[in-house]
């Protein structure tokens, strides 16, 4: 392995515990900043124009406005998953979050018209938003804006995601002469990252995830994104060592070390590396057969 290459291994190794606290660190920050500039220039505006506005108001126009922009934020990368922008499915996708930005558009503006009045309300002033079709209007193409800006985010992060912790892909029919292993049951996956190529042994796997339109394969505290649906690839997998335990979840038996009973009928798997998976009753009583 390069330098580089064990860098970036490095690198994602001390920043994976972290991306919990990251990510959602990242939009807290980039939107509270946006709030205090924005209200800055607008402080700058009124005192130009001369004005006669309170000083606290662009403050709340600002705060209420990016902060329902920031509490739809999870919604937006949710439905990004279930519709991915990816130059594959861009065509078939992009026109669902061009309907989506409609009702983005009214929650933040109901929302933020909502608090502003509020606001006003206990500082003893009436908020008045001015005439709703021509607002309406104005604040959906600001919001257009403000939800491409966040996709265009999310996109470049997972790509940038993708390239250090590496894309899996099944194995596929050689050119000329026959192929190595099954192909209908590969016993490894072809893993690309930061330009390399390498195999991953199928028994390596610990668990597979769904996850939107990918399946994550986590191997050894590491997941590893494949560009397939759990249906597709479950009847690719071996029956003896890959068993569903949950709608979104198949696990490695070998690497599965306790069953630990829910009180609400449901159970979790206790994995190899200390990670723990969910079993949905409807496979718990299997599972405990087949481990046993």
């Amino acid at each position: 392995m390069t330098t580089s290459a064990q860098n970036s291994q490095d690198w994602l190794a001390r920043y994976q515990p972290w991306r919990p606290v990251v990510e959602p660190g990242f939009w807290i920050v980039f939107f509270c900043l946006q709030a205090a500039i924005n209200s800055l220039v607008v402080w700058m505006d009124i005192g130009r124009v001369k004005l006669n506005f309170a000083a606290w108001e662009p403050v709340v126009w600002e705060w209420t406005s990016n902060l329902v922009l920031l509490a739809l934020v999870p919604a937006v990368i949710a439905f990004h998953r279930r519709f991915p922008l990816e130059l594959g499915t861009l065509r078939k996708n992009l026109r669902w979050h061009l309907l989506a930005t409609i009702p983005y558009s009214l929650i933040h503006v109901v929302s933020m018209v909502t608090l502003r009045k509020m606001i006003y309300l206990l500082q003893a002033d009436q908020y008045v938003f001015g005439n709703w079709p021509r607002e309406l209007a104005y604040e959906y193409l600001k919001d257009f804006r403000s939800y491409f800006w966040v996709m265009l985010i999310v996109v470049f992060y997972e790509l940038l995601m993708l390239r250090l912790q590496g894309e899996a892909s099944l194995l596929t029919e050689p050119d000329a002469g026959p192929p190595v292993e099954p192909i209908e049951r590969p016993e490894r996956f072809l893993v690309r990252k930061l330009g390399k190529e390498f195999l991953l042994p199928a028994a390596e796997v610990e668990w597979l995830q769904a996850w939107g339109n990918y399946v994550n394969l986590r191997v050894r505290s590491r997941d590893y994104p494949l560009r397939s649906t759990m249906a597709a690839i479950e009847i690719r997998l071996d029956p003896a060592r890959f068993v569903r335990v949950h709608r979104s979840y198949i696990v490695n038996l070998d690497c599965i070390q306790e069953i630990e009973p829910l009180e609400s009928g449901d159970a979790r798997a206790k994995m190899r590396d200390g990670g723990f998976v969910p079993v949905s009753r409807r496979y718990r009583d299997a599972l405990r057969k087949l481990a046993s």
